[in-house]
């Protein structure tokens, strides 16, 4: 799922702890983290309770970029690059490889630096991986912000959400899968940031910019090829969830993410929600500014 990423940073050491910067510095080298067979690399900044950033799909630890001075004000924030995501190099996905692997991955990661608990801020994929952890871990989450995560079956009852659903799967889905099967990875990230960011945005980017998205292919094609790309949470267990949770839409995002975060406000008990105007699917980097005033203010609130 989209989140563009930013001009990237160099890497760390081997299992290396992230260098804690002081409020307003900036981020640090990554650091780099063995957990479940995989290097996570990671950066952190500020001092406080600790602030988890979890990253979209075409993202990865600098994504955060825009957040991590602000935040890092009031928290701890750790911004790490998932499996697959720049500039980790881990062997091939598993066949049976899902979001679910990443649940467990950020699970192992929060075990190997010792956190007993954190504040969450996903998007997109990383909504849903923070999510899955919370309904797996609730005593470990002090606060959830989800951005667009594609907890696509639980608007799959209802007509309008299957159709919305088939033709995520039809215009998107699963042609950018097609083309990453003919190892065609170009032509599939241009199907995914057209889809769901707008007509002709992939080849309208500056080379260099387009170049920094091409970094992420890896993890895109690990995701488009999973036989479970797309993994069910139980509408229950969100309706017994009891961490307060942030719903963010981006005003101008597609119709299927609006649909899942209108459910996912409904099933969350108490769960607030806002909309950020002028941004899509991508809504921290789109409109950082208020982005990041509805999630400090939210965070920084939470029981």
């Amino acid at each position: 799922m989209m989140c563009l990423a930013c001009v990237l940073t160099g890497f760390g050491g081997s299992q290396a702890r992230a260098a804690v910067a002081p409020p307003g510095a900036p981020a640090a080298e990554p650091a780099r983290i063995k957990v479940n067979g995989v290097t996570l690399s990671y950066v952190e900044q500020g001092s406080g309770p600790t602030l988890l950033l979890i990253h979209g799909g075409l993202g990865d630890y600098s994504t955060w970029q825009p957040q991590m001075e602000p935040f890092a004000k009031s928290f701890r924030v750790i911004a790490y690059s998932r499996r697959y995501a720049y500039p980790n190099t881990n062997p091939a996905p598993p066949p049976n490889y899902s979001l679910l692997t990443e649940i467990d991955d950020l699970a192992a990661f929060i075990s190997a630096l010792g956190l007993k608990e954190a504040h969450m801020v996903g998007q997109s994929v990383g909504a849903f991986i923070a999510l899955g952890f919370t309904l797996r871990h609730p005593a470990m989450v002090k606060s959830l912000v989800l951005s667009e995560p594609p907890v696509y079956p639980l608007i799959r009852a209802t007509k309008e959400g299957q159709l919305a659903y088939q033709d995520f799967l039809n215009t998107i889905w699963i042609p950018a899968g097609q083309s990453f099967r003919e190892h065609d990875s170009q032509e599939a990230m241009r199907r995914l940031v057209n889809g769901i960011s707008g007509a002709n945005r992939f080849d309208s980017m500056p080379t260099a910019a387009r170049a920094v998205l091409m970094r992420s292919a890896r993890a895109m094609e690990a995701h488009c090829l999973s036989p479970e790309p797309f993994p069910d949470l139980a509408a229950d267990d969100l309706r017994h969830l009891r961490v307060p949770a942030l719903v963010v839409t981006g005003e101008k995002t597609i119709r299927i993410h609006k649909l899942v975060n209108a459910e996912l406000a409904r099933l969350i008990p108490n769960a607030q929600s806002i909309t950020v105007p002028n941004a899509g699917h991508g809504s921290p980097r789109e409109n950082a500014a208020a982005f990041n005033n509805a999630a400090l203010n939210f965070l920084t609130r939470a029981p």
